[in-house]
């Protein structure tokens, strides 16, 4: 496994993280202190607001986990991947989108900038 896919690997473990122990410290081991995160629904800079924005979004999903979809590709110190929010039930995907991570020196992210490709409702 290389950088980029260890760092995508970390940031899933963060979103998919089953408990709040558990999140608290898959976002440490994800995201630098001060790391963030933006999409078109969502800014988080910093360990307690990234964390409280996944955990917004496993409540706004229950039953559902964020899989990765194709290869990560990376250069330098940037990654980009897409995924799908995939529903435990049914196995349908009713949220997709790509992200772009910016890697910090020691191998976690700095910053994440999301696009939502699909979304339930729209």
């Amino acid at each position: 496994m290389n950088t980029y896919e260890a760092a995508v690997d970390r940031y899933f473990a963060a979103w998919n993280a089953p408990d709040e122990a558990s999140l608290a410290a898959a976002v440490a081991a994800a995201w630098t202190e001060e790391g963030s995160y933006t999409d078109p629904l969502a800014q988080a800079t910093g360990h307690p607001e990234l964390t409280a924005a996944i955990r917004a979004a496993q409540e706004q999903f229950p039953g559902c986990t964020f899989r990765l979809t194709g290869a990560v590709d990376g250069h330098h110190d940037i990654a980009r991947f897409s995924w799908q929010l995939v529903v435990a039930a049914d196995g349908s995907a009713p949220a997709a989108g790509s992200d772009v991570l910016t890697l910090a020196d020691d191998g976690r992210i700095a910053s994440v900038k999301g696009f939502l490709d699909r979304v339930p409702g729209a």
